[in-house]
């Protein structure tokens, strides 16, 4: 017998009966089947109908239960040594766990925990320990850079406020334990001249360590003098000025006893020692020697008594320590806006004397006398720094380009970006425009869709993102049973970008603790002035 099958794969082709050993397999397996599917209807009339199952909101029709809104389960969060035994039920998150908690994730509702110090120490999520917060006023950036010196603090960073504008964080660091130092007209003295920490520091070292101490230390004296009269005067020092500067202190610690002040450097000059006329190529002439030293002279007597007031005319009020457990912070709120030459220079006397403290630091650190210290920078209303004066833009540049090397990580916070690029030098334009190119983070609040072009040219941003950073600036909606405005959309809510990475979404919220020292509008919200009834 043959049996017709199909060309291709040799099976018996359709239509075709199947014929021979092959048949009589497949009758036999057909009665099988048959059996078995009558054996299993009978034990179905036995059981009876099968219960109705629930769907995965319950049962459905009248009286079933069916629920319109499933509630999510609740979530813990744990480290993986903590929620070992959960096992299924645990489930790794995306967002890092390295850091100070800052806030919860947006999309997920994960912890996101977050700083510069921690990202480049020990996570290595970024190769600068330095981030720059951009935002429009009122949402939340010195509240979300506070809660990073809170959580550095626990970590043992020792935080340090060199100009405190507002003031934003002198309630913080109170509470902390930390250091409060005041200037300004009539509110404390900073003597430029004083090496602070770097004496004491040098007074235990020996050696090389010592000569390289105070080498750095008169540097950086020679320095600030001079910055002190470019701010005063609006025009860089002159090269021959500079030198005769430069002498003038040497000659100063050849003679003074002590820690001199700027009336003993004056005197110096005033006398004029043949090292200081050999220097101005005087060649025994008292009238070259006034001709070259008499404008530098008038700055200085400036600097007493002129628009710098006598904050720069004593000894130092208050040095700083870093013995306190808190940090430091110098509150400069006390001078008006409209000294704009008192506030650059008594930013410039700040930041030379706490890097004066942190090389001090180091120098011990490296000799085996003391503990290695990190610290972490805050400069708070960027613009209003860069602006302030001249000379200022460059300081802020060498900060953001050495931080490394001296063991610090910084926190730099505006409004837009347009505020770096808003410098009527092009030259300070470029620079400030490098600070957030060089910064190993950025973290945006609400901004205007005015300001993503610029902000793209640092860090790519989707447009997902974009519109997000748009709608957290949208002004807030007036409320009618409070008779006043609600709260922000984008208060609180920010966008962590570490270059061409995904963005993270957060909301910092604060506890009870920090809304006692969160309180920037306490002018306004201790006012006793009440509406008039109409």
């Amino acid at each position: 017998m043959s049996t017709t099958t199909d060309p291709l794969f040799g099976l018996p082709a359709d239509g075709a009966p199947a014929t021979g050993d092959d048949g009589r397999k497949s009758r036999k397996k057909n009665k099988k089947e048959k059996k078995k599917d009558k054996a299993r209807d009978r034990a179905s009339e036995r059981k009876g109908p099968a219960a109705p199952r629930p769907g995965m909101r319950g049962f459905a029709g009248r009286g079933g239960g069916r629920a319109g809104y499933v509630e999510a389960p609740p979530e813990w969060r744990g480290t993986t040594v903590q929620v070992c035994g959960l096992w299924p039920f645990g489930a790794g998150s995306g967002t890092p766990m390295v850091g100070v908690p800052l806030g919860r994730e947006l999309m997920g509702g994960t912890t996101l925990c977050c700083d510069p110090i921690s990202w480049f120490q020990r996570a290595g999520l970024i190769h600068n320990p330095s981030v720059l917060v951009l935002g429009k006023p009122g949402l939340g950036k010195s509240t979300l850079i506070r809660r990073m010196v809170v959580g550095l603090t626990g970590y043992g960073v020792f935080p340090m406020v060199l100009g405190d504008l507002k003031p934003d964080y002198v309630d913080l660091i109170r509470a902390l334990g930390g250091q409060i130092i005041k200037l300004g007209r009539g509110l404390g003295s900073l003597n430029v001249l004083d090496p602070g920490e770097t004496a004491a520091a040098a007074a235990k070292l020996s050696g090389d360590a010592r000569a390289k101490l105070a080498a750095d230390a008169h540097g950086r004296r020679l320095n600030m003098v001079a910055a002190l009269v470019t701010v005063l005067r609006g025009t860089p020092i002159a090269d021959t000025e500079r030198t005769v500067l430069n002498a003038a202190l040497r000659v100063l610690d050849e003679r003074h006893q002590g820690v001199p002040i700027l009336p003993d450097l004056i005197k110096v000059i005033d006398e004029g020692p043949d090292r200081l006329r050999s220097i101005t190529l005087a060649r025994g002439s008292e009238d070259r020697y006034r001709n070259a030293v008499d404008p530098l002279h008038a700055s200085l007597l400036g600097l007493l008594d002129g628009p710098m007031g006598e904050t720069f005319a004593h000894h130092t009020t208050t040095p700083i320590r870093l013995d306190s457990p808190g940090g430091v912070c110098i509150d400069i709120s006390g001078i008006d806006d409209a000294d704009a030459e008192l506030q650059a220079a008594v930013l410039l006397a700040c930041w030379s004397d706490g890097f004066g403290a942190v090389e001090a630091a180091h120098a011990l650190a490296d000799q085996g006398m003391g503990p290695q210290r990190h610290f972490f920078v805050v400069l708070d209303e960027l613009w209003r720094v860069l602006r302030a004066g001249r000379g200022l833009v460059d300081r802020v540049d060498a900060l953001t380009r050495l931080n490394r090397q001296r063991g610090l990580g910084q926190a730099m916070i505006t409004h837009t970006m347009a505020d770096l690029l808003a410098l009527p030098d092009p030259a300070d334009q470029l620079k400030a425009k490098g600070f957030a190119e060089r910064a190993g983070m950025v973290i945006c609040g609400g901004l205007p869709q005015a300001e993503m072009p610029m902000v793209n040219e640092v860090v790519r941003m989707s447009t997902a993102e974009q519109s997000m950073i748009v709608d957290w600036s949208t002004p807030p909606s007036w409320d009618p049973t409070l008779n006043r405005d609600g709260e922000p959309p984008g208060r609180g809510k920010f966008l962590v970008k570490v270059g061409g990475r995904p963005g993270i979404p957060f909301k910092v919220d604060l506890t009870h603790a920090e809304r006692e020292v969160n309180d920037t509008n306490k002018r306004w919200a201790h006012s006793t002035t009440k509406p008039k009834r109409l």
